[in-house]
């Protein structure tokens, strides 16, 4: 029996051993992990603090200057705006043939002293004597003595005398219009070029400027300021480059972008006749590998008087010139260069100089340019 007892008690240890070995398994396989702790303060210390990177200095970026485009004024009416420039010339012309025509007696004296004063203002000998001729027949038939009429009459007759007829419109036939500024050096021909482009800007055409006097050298910069004012495109050639080549490259490119005009600088040498022909010639010639020359300007200085229609003389012998562009007119007292010019060269005043200021060019007008010399109301 005590047998039998020991064995029970053995046996119930064994069983009681082996569950206490199995639960403790089981708890581990079905119970979740405890989270891990977060770290203490203590332990670990403060968070870093994040700081950012040090900025890596650039270099400095040079940003060009882009030159606020201007708005030329318009030149419609801008001969009338300019009159009080003239007032050298209307001594002369306007106060002084008033004067003399406004004596008590009209007699040969003062016809001759009418004849000089006309011939002092650069009228020119020729026209002169016609206008004289004419003034004299007419205030012995009309009876003509108050100031006003005789006022008249010599408005009349000066802007008979240039032709008023005689299409003064800067050509618009081609796309592009090929138009050539000839003259000689000193006659501001390439800044007189940069405000023509200017009057074309202002009727509203699109224009691209040609800088083929390529033996001055600052003559295509020159050209580049004005033509970067009203935002227009320059072509232009190394210094010393072959005129004509960069004419044809101006050309080429006026009808590849589609503008309105070409306008091409030329260069100004006058040393011979037969240098200045070969140089214009030829370019004319290339640049009309494309199309016709529509226009030739010749750029005259009115303070040369008679001494420069000789040099003007030369250039229409050269190329076909269809109008002349007449500069420093308020710089004269001789206004009447603007008859002799047309007389002795049978071709028309187109616009004139009336100033230093880039809008100072005006198309010409003749019954408006004869009203500002005499001081009548426009």
């Amino acid at each position: 029996m005590e047998y039998v007892v020991i064995a029970l008690v053995l046996l119930g240890v064994l069983v009681l051993g082996g569950l206490g070995l199995v639960i403790p398994r089981l708890r581990r396989r079905t119970e979740m992990p405890p989270l891990p702790a977060p770290p203490s303060e203590v332990e670990t210390g403060p968070a870093p603090v994040e700081t950012a990177p040090a900025p890596v200095e650039a270099e400095p970026q040079v940003v060009p200057t882009i030159p606020e485009l201007e708005i030329p004024e318009p030149t419609a009416g801008r001969l009338v705006r300019l009159r009080a420039r003239l007032s050298r010339s209307q001594n002369v012309l306007g106060k002084g043939l008033l004067g003399l025509l406004s004596r008590d007696r009209l007699d040969d004296d003062v016809w001759d002293e009418v004849e000089e004063s006309l011939i002092t203002a650069d009228v020119g000998v020729e026209a002169t004597r016609e206008i004289v001729d004419r003034l004299r027949e007419r205030t012995r038939v009309l009876g003509t003595r108050t100031p006003g009429e005789l006022r008249a009459l010599l408005t009349e007759e000066l802007v008979s005398a240039l032709d008023p007829g005689l299409d003064r419109s800067l050509k618009s036939d081609g796309k592009p219009t090929i138009a050539m500024v000839v003259g000689v050096n000193g006659s501001g021909k390439t800044t007189t070029c940069g405000k023509i482009a200017r009057v074309l800007v202002a009727d509203g055409r699109t224009v691209l400027l040609g800088a083929a006097d390529t033996f001055r050298a600052a003559a295509a910069d020159q050209l580049a300021t004005w033509a970067g004012r009203v935002g227009a495109e320059v072509v232009r050639g190394p210094e010393g480059a072959d005129p004509a080549s960069v004419a044809f490259d101006a050309v080429r490119r006026g009808i590849e972008t589609g503008v309105d005009t070409v306008l091409v600088d030329t260069a100004g040498r006058l040393q011979n006749k037969v240098g200045l022909m070969d140089e214009l010639g030829k370019v004319k010639r290339v640049v009309e590998k494309h199309q016709p020359v529509d226009e030739t300007l010749l750029v005259l200085d009115a303070t040369t008087g008679q001494n420069g229609l000789e040099q003007a003389r030369v250039f229409t012998e050269v190329v076909d010139v269809t109008g002349v562009v007449l500069t420093k007119l308020d710089g004269t007292a001789k206004g009447g260069i603007v008859i002799a010019v047309q007389r002795k060269l049978g071709i028309p005043v187109k616009l004139v100089g009336l100033g230093e200021g880039p809008d100072d060019l005006a198309p010409f007008e003749p019954r408006q340019f004869v009203e500002a010399l005499l001081g009548t109301d426009a």
